[in-house]
């Protein structure tokens, strides 16, 4: 056997042996997803122990170096993770903005002190982490954004607003865009800071959308006192580590394109819809799943080939303007054909039956994805420049 097929037979056995029975169902809801963090009250036993052996293992980020908590796998490897735990039915151990979207960020820009007192936090899922960079004044151009850190000699004072700050009142800490030079041109004088959500002076306060729920919040800061030592890169040249961090960001809402572990649509549909010759007897809607069906499955090479690049040093900076377009794109195709697949039913918006209105509260807040990250416009504007190298205005 070759050194891949061992780890590959290995890590069957190990998941297996190890992955909590109620771990291997699909996710009821969002509710039911993992984020851990110093306030997180874990769904079940099942939930928790799943957490903490993968953490052990340093599967919750296998990717990265052993010595910051990480699983120190390969790519090869880290693909054979993947797909083991796919055909077992494993649900993730912990969804995580920290890897997501900062971890990458503090292994390229952080300092050793940095690295070493965070990463190892953020794999064991015990800091929750939530991202302050639009303001109401500043999204899509970013870069205008005006919440203000005044030098204080050892520290920030920051004050300002931020909006859209997914989880902001359930997160433990924030990274966060702020201006430390005013007078310098908008894309530099900023730097990236990370504090406490409980440090004095910062609040939250929920946004309801159209779906009725909400995982944003407005986030307000008034003199919070920032130490300089949690400065990540160079102050002045947060931009750099901001652009860097975007692109994990618009990879991981890419991911939606995927969805979660589920009953196939074709069979919502055909329970709602009836079958028949045992297939939907809709052949119109049926025809449409299909399409989309093999839409998700190339996207999901597309995927993997994008990831082998990036490891591989090949990968174009606007990949992941490419993905995160068509991901989102895809997640609303995908909650169009569930409310077509769902019939009358689809419609209904608190009973009991409905759970809540879950399947139109979600195709609500689909809409969300070719806004949040970077509107679908400015991704096609990154395609045409830098991909097709399209003349600019």
């Amino acid at each position: 056997m070759t050194d891949l097929e061992t780890f590959r037979t290995e890590t069957r056995a190990w998941l297996e042996a190890n992955c909590p029975p109620d771990m291997r169902t699909p996710l009821e809801d969002d509710e039911d997803r993992c984020w851990g963090g110093r306030r997180w009250t874990f769904k079940s036993q099942g939930q928790r122990l799943w957490l903490e052996r993968m953490a052990a293992r340093g599967w919750t980020a296998p990717g990265w170096p052993k010595a910051y908590g990480g699983g120190g796998l390969s790519a090869e490897e880290s693909k054979i993770l993947r797909a083991e735990m796919a055909a077992l039915g494993c649900r993730s151990p912990l969804d995580s903005f920290g890897i997501w979207m900062l971890g990458p960020a503090l292994l390229k820009y952080g300092t050793e002190t940095q690295k070493q007192h965070y990463l190892p936090s953020i794999v064991r899922g015990e800091i929750r982490w939530c991202q302050g960079y639009s303001e109401p004044n500043s999204g899509s151009d970013l870069a205008s954004l005006a919440t203000r850190a005044e030098d204080k000699g050892d520290h920030f004072l920051v004050n300002g607003q931020k909006i859209w700050t997914s989880y902001a009142d359930k997160a433990d800490w924030i990274f966060c865009l702020v201006r430390t030079n005013p007078g310098a041109p908008k894309h530099q004088g900023i730097s990236f800071v990370l504090f406490d959500m409980e440090t004095p002076g910062v609040s939250t306060k929920p946004i309801l959308l159209i779906s009725g729920k909400s995982p944003f919040c407005e986030t307000f800061f008034d003199n919070v006192r920032v130490p300089k030592e949690n400065v990540v890169g160079e102050i002045d040249k947060g931009w750099d580590v901001a652009k860097y961090l975007l692109g994990h960001e618009r990879e991981m809402i890419s991911g939606l394109g995927l969805g979660a572990a589920g009953r196939p649509l074709g069979e919502i549909a055909a329970d709602s819809l009836g079958r028949r010759g045992g297939v939907l007897a809709d052949t119109c809607l049926r025809a449409d799943i299909a399409r989309f069906d093999i839409d998700a499955a190339a996207f999901r090479l597309a995927l993997e080939r994008a990831g082998d690049m990036a490891k591989a040093k090949q990968g174009h900076p606007a990949i992941p303007s490419m993905l995160k377009y068509y991901g989102s794109e895809l997640n609303k195709r995908r909650y169009e054909l569930a409310m077509a697949a769902g019939g009358a039913d689809a419609l209904e918006w608190e009973s009991e039956r409905s759970r809540g209105g879950d399947a139109a509260r979600r195709w609500l807040r689909t809409k969300a994805n070719s806004i949040e990250g970077g509107t679908s416009e400015i991704q096609l504007n990154i395609i045409a420049k830098r991909i097709l190298n399209l003349p600019g205005t």
